[in-house]
């Protein structure tokens, strides 16, 4: 184990960043709709390396109609909680961080949706680890973080393989932490999401036990507040920020190295790395329809964490979406794009 956890100590700075992005931003034009010139302010939560960066690369923040502040957060949950708060119009989370925040009652509306490869979503082991399967698992100490996609995916891959999260020793750490314990021997096995996949598969000291795939929906989610999609001015705003971020995950697809490069720049990833994570996942991820196979397939979650006690209540996540943005697009199970074996 020492070898690895040498390297594996080496991965903890650029990791830090992406866990530890300042929640601070900007306070200029939160909770108004003009600035002091009159232009049209819409506020947009981000994390390091998210919708900025790729609306900036990709061009899709020339000629806008209107001003946005951006709000960096650290993760998809303080993200929602700004949403809740008014603080923010939109942001970007990921599957899990909507359940999560309807189940607490928050104030938010799920208005678009993407669908992308869940290969992301991975369970691994060292790579001289004697678990072979998910069902080794059992009595083994496995490290994620609560209420994130890759919670989900472990409860997932443990109930598919006959086992129920009390079968196993869940030890809840937010990334830089579990990879310390990961590296170190001190968790068996660490269920995570891209890029923090990618990175700890480069390494080489590590395997994949599980991914997603098959098993979690690989959605994405932008998320609105309810007071500004009830703003004529601020809604049509919203409509118009979905489709530059649907177009620019277009761009991602056919730019893979671009995108990389930038992303790795933003967030302190080396590059092989970042393009590992665009090609494994960042850059499958496709625009959907927010349908009701889409909706039925966030119950299922909200009903699981329910079930097990993670959130305070049952609830209805159809009460938390708006279709108003779905146009024309392919249904919530559209295959994600691929770049074939690279990925």
């Amino acid at each position: 184990m020492k070898s690895f956890r040498l390297s594996a100590a080496a991965l903890l700075v650029p990791l830090a960043l992406l866990a530890s992005a300042c929640s601070g931003a900007s306070a200029a034009g939160q909770g108004s709709n003009t600035d002091g010139e009159g232009s049209l302010v819409l506020n947009v939560g981000d994390q390091k390396g998210g919708a900025e960066a790729l609306l900036r690369a990709a061009g899709e923040l020339d000629d806008l109609p209107y001003r946005i502040t951006w709000s960096t957060f650290s993760s998809g949950p303080p993200l929602l909680e700004a949403v809740n708060a008014k603080a923010v119009d939109i942001g970007s989370v990921g599957n899990t961080p909507p359940v999560f925040a309807a189940g607490a009652d928050s104030k938010i509306t799920v208005v678009a949706a993407t669908h992308g490869d869940s290969a992301g979503e991975a369970i691994l082991v060292p790579t001289g680890s004697p678990v072979r399967s998910v069902r080794d698992l059992k009595g083994k100490k496995v490290a994620v973080a609560q209420g994130s996609s890759a919670h989900f995916q472990l409860i997932a891959s443990l109930g598919d393989a006959g086992l129920k999260p009390g079968d196993v020793r869940v030890t809840l750490l937010q990334p830089a932490d579990a990879l310390a314990a990961f590296s170190s021997g001190k968790v068996d096995a660490w269920a995570v999401w891209d890029p923090y996949t990618s990175q700890v598969l480069l390494s080489g000291k590590s395997r994949v036990l599980a991914d997603g795939r098959g098993l979690v929906n690989g959605l994405g989610f932008q998320v609105a507040s309810p007071s500004a999609l009830a703003d004529p001015a601020k809604a049509k705003a919203i409509g118009d920020f979905v489709e530059r971020y649907r177009r620019a995950q277009g761009w991602v697809f056919d730019h893979p190295e671009d995108w990389a490069r930038v992303w790795a720049k933003e967030t302190g990833l080396p590059y092989e790395v970042a393009l590992a994570a665009v090609k494994r996942s960042n850059g499958t991820r496709i625009p959907v329809a927010l349908d009701d196979a889409a909706v039925a397939s966030e119950q299922k979650i909200a009903d699981t964490f329910a079930a097990l006690g993670l959130i305070p209540r049952r609830f209805r996540f159809a009460d938390f979406v708006d279709t108003r943005f779905n146009k024309d697009l392919p249904p919530s199970t559209t295959p994600a794009r691929s770049y074939g074996k690279a990925s």
